[in-house]
């Protein structure tokens, strides 16, 4: 079966979206609309699966769906050409999770390391949606039978998933697919991952090794979307550093975590490669270092946050966004769902 290439990706909406989701998706976004067919999902149903306590209940779910949409749009995501919208309003991510469910492999979901991460040593009192939330993100993807999904480096283990779960489905099904008029039997593709840029994992910035994340007790210890420009600067002139000059070599920043984080940051936000970088900065001090990159965060990150606070505060042109975003992919879900539904035998009304 031919497939149109298609791109999908997602965030959730847990709130505090920062630099990390910024670099490591949302900008490889704005760049994929100029090349690709795009669908971005606001993955709101995945967001329930760590409880209540983390995605804040009700209210704070809206507020945060309509965040990463403004986040989105503020970005430069263009929401007529591409399709943009929230994941609950579309049936068939529910549908085909549970078909997949019945293909997916206890013993695959057993070894999806971020489960165990977020679990911790209480495993028995996670949830099932925490423990299943990879074949959500496998019907995610293949609902629109997307070709292509930019990914962190953290979530290419569930995109092989994935791509198992397809192929499975695809071998399980093969008759049944063959007599419904696909010779090759090839029903789900394999959707490849798209990992791209110097800052495809940003860490904190008060310790290199470990990711930037919302969660983190020290707000120094990330740029949030929305933090002002003198709040930018005080973070990153706080942020952790070495003793050393920068190398003016990338081999240099191997062993040097911070170091190697900020240069990333910068040849992110300013389109060049890390050695690139170095060549300008390298054998000097941080602290003319920091002073430029507070320049370059504010200049890039500063009109986002103020066309966020905007958007924001008129949640109903968010919402209308979404709500025509999310017609158009139901119309791409529906018709790929008649035909899983037919393939796997349900009678349905015609």
């Amino acid at each position: 079966m031919a497939f149109v290439e298609r791109v999908f990706s997602g965030v959730q909406p847990t709130g505090n979206l920062h630099l990390g989701n910024y670099l490591g998706a949302i900008v490889n976004f704005v760049k994929m609309q100029e090349t690709h067919n795009c669908i971005y999902c606001v993955v709101d149903m995945h967001a329930l699966t760590q409880g209540i306590d983390v995605w804040g209940g009700p209210t704070e779910l809206a507020r945060n769906t309509r965040e990463v949409t403004a986040a989105f749009l503020a970005a430069g995501i263009d929401p007529k050409k591409h399709i943009v919208f929230n994941q609950s309003q579309v049936a068939g991510h529910a549908e085909l999770t549970w078909i997949f469910n019945c293909v997916a492999r206890i013993g695959w979901l057993s070894r999806m390391t971020q489960f165990k991460e977020k679990a911790g040593k209480d495993r028995e009192n996670a949830s099932v949606g925490l423990y299943d939330y990879p074949v959500l993100m496998a019907a995610d993807i293949l609902l629109y039978h997307a070709t292509h999904v930019p990914v962190g480096e953290d979530q290419k283990q569930h995109l092989e998933l994935s791509r198992d779960i397809a192929q499975k489905f695809n071998n399980d099904f093969a008759d049944s697919i063959r007599a419904h008029g696909i010779a090759d039997g090839l029903f789900f593709p394999l959707p490849e991952p798209m990992i791209t840029g110097p800052a495809t994992r940003v860490m904190s910035l008060r310790d290199g090794t470990k990711k930037m994340s919302k969660s983190d007790a020290s707000d120094y210890s990330r740029i949030n979307l929305t933090d002002d420009a003198d709040t930018i600067a005080q973070k990153i002139r706080k942020a952790k550093t070495d003793p050393e000059p920068l190398p003016t070599e990338e081999k240099g920043l191997e062993t040097r975590p911070e170091a190697d984080n900020l240069v990333g940051i910068f040849a992110a936000l300013s389109g060049r490669s890390k050695q690139q970088v170095l060549s300008d900065f390298g054998g000097g001090q941080f602290s003319a270092f920091k002073n430029a990159l507070v320049e370059l965060c504010v200049v890039k990150l500063a009109p986002i946050a103020s066309e966020m606070k905007r958007l924001v505060a008129d949640p109903g042109h968010v919402d209308a966004i979404l709500v025509d975003g999310a017609n158009r992919a139901r119309e791409i879900a529906e018709a790929n769902m008649v035909k899983t539904k037919d393939i796997v035998g349900f009678v349905r009304k015609a």
